[in-house]
């Protein structure tokens, strides 16, 4: 058996006007190649890069939402160098040594740093007829994106785990308007580290009494756009790894891809260590001491994806609810409004959260504050049943329409005369006179038969409750 560790590497662009050390726009939807470029994303010589402070404070956002510690005293930005069609300085703006934030702890993982650094270009290598790719080609757009990368610690361990991590960085950057992290669009990478050791147990640190896990050869998987992906790429590896070593095999340090077609890794390139990228401060850039930036003092934190999901909890709703109205906040909008003010327990709470999981979140459609509140009055009130409800609903998504207005024009508003209920249930007992027979007889379900019939005679107008008691009536 082996034990496995696995430490995320996240890159998620930073939702800012502009790029990160230029005035051009920061627009991942331009369709049009190589248009929002200038001098200084393209590497001109005697161009000279400007700090986004907007991306800064998005950065110290998010370390301040995961409890990390902030720079205040000093950071800087130094030059990470290697060489790649899409890199055109032939180094990247990066953080090493003085990142921005240190530690913290997110869905239960400790994490390492969060800094900032601009993204690279995109290049394609579109193929010809026969497959094979002649030409490459570089959309300069992306250069100089202002992306944030976050780091952990390697304490993860499982693939279902690595996922979890990511989706809730996700929700995180999106509650707080950092980056709306489309992985399907390339907004959010992650790359994950992967070994495996044997399990024997722990060893000591020479010379202490620090208890230090064996760790197993570390394999990188690189550009993961999907939490399948990352799932799938970490459980592959776990799998690749072990079958190697049980085989006698030794795993090499590298870099790996994800092939999603095959749903396997594979070899790209021996994996770098820091030493190679040669970092060193940027000298065009100036350090910054975040105490002095009277931007980077304070700011207001939105609620967070787990409070948020802990106060839907604490309100009594259902834990997949709960997720489904923090991942998707539009429909976690409408439930704040519907039920503002609802004490713990009120009927209308759980009327809320079912009617918009079940008749709206599944089907992407929306509908307007005040008419879904009417709606669910309506219901709770005893003024329509549940399944006239539904139907209303669907024609004020459809119409726009005041759903009172509708339940009238369309003769759903519950039936609760007590004199034309016991009419119905004479009608519904005398039509089968056998299930009545059977109902006296101790069959309960025969009752259940009855009220179904009574409430499709009602056309579902019948309070149901209502109409039960005006069938035991007449059944004596």
């Amino acid at each position: 058996m082996y034990r496995v560790t696995v430490g995320l590497e996240v890159h998620a662009e930073l939702k800012t006007a502009t790029k990160m050390f230029c005035d051009c726009l920061n627009n991942p939807d331009e369709k049009t190649p190589n248009k929002n470029i200038c001098p200084v994303c393209l590497a001109h010589p005697g161009t000279l890069p400007v700090i986004n402070k907007e991306a800064v404070r998005k950065v110290l956002m998010v370390g301040e939402a995961v409890g990390g510690e902030q720079a205040k005293e000093y950071t800087e930005f130094d030059r990470k160098n290697y060489f790649y069609p899409d890199i055109p300085k032939g180094y990247q703006i990066s953080q090493y040594k003085y990142p921005l934030v240190r530690g913290g702890t997110l869905a239960g993982v400790a994490l390492t740093r969060i800094h900032l650094e601009e993204d690279t270009a995109r290049s394609q290598h579109p193929s010809t007829s026969s497959g094979q790719a002649q030409v490459s080609l570089v959309d300069y757009n992306r250069a100089g994106v202002p992306l944030m990368e976050l780091v952990t610690e390697p304490v993860i361990h499982s693939a279902e785990e690595a996922g979890a991590f990511a989706r809730e960085l996700q929700l995180l950057l999106r509650s707080l308007g950092a980056g709306d992290a489309n992985m399907e669009k390339g907004e959010m990478r992650v790359e994950a580290n992967i070994s495996i050791a044997p399990t024997e147990g722990p060893s000591l640190d020479q010379g202490s009494s620090r208890t230090v896990l064996q760790l197993g050869t570390k394999v990188e998987v690189k550009n993961l756009n999907s939490f399948r992906s990352v799932e799938r790429a970490v459980a592959y590896e776990i799998e690749r790894q072990s079958t190697l070593l049980q085989s006698g095999g030794m795993v090499v340090q590298e870099t790996r891809g994800w092939d999603e077609s095959k749903q396997v890794t594979f070899s790209q390139r021996k994996k770098e260590s820091s030493h190679d990228y040669r970092y060193f401060p940027d000298p065009d850039l100036p350090s910054v001491v975040l105490a002095d930036v009277a931007e980077y003092e304070k700011f207001v934190l939105p609620e967070l994806p787990w409070e948020r999901r802990a106060r839907y909890i604490k309100i009594g709703l259902k834990q997949e609810d709960a997720a489904m109205f923090v991942s998707q906040p539009e429909y976690g909008a409408l439930f704040d409004e519907s039920t503002k003010g609802l004490a713990r327990g009120d009927e209308r709470i759980a009327l809320s959260a079912n009617y918009i999981a079940n008749d709206l979140a599944g089907s992407g459609r929306s509908v307007d504050t005040k008419h879904f509140k009417a709606v669910i009055e309506m219901i709770a009130e005893g003024e329509v049943s549940s399944r006239a409800g539904k139907d209303i609903l669907a024609l004020v998504i459809e119409t726009h329409t005041d759903p009172r207005a509708i339940a009238k024009e369309k003769g759903l508003y519950q039936q609760n005369d007590s004199g034309a209920l016991e009419d119905i249930a004479r009608q519904v007992v005398a039509a089968h006179p056998s299930v009545a027979t059977d109902f006296k007889a101790g069959k309960e379900s025969a009752l259940q038969f009855l009220i179904g019939q009574g409430m499709k005679m009602s056309k579902g107008s019948a309070n149901p409750q209502q109409l039960r008691d005006a069938i035991q009536k007449v059944l004596g």
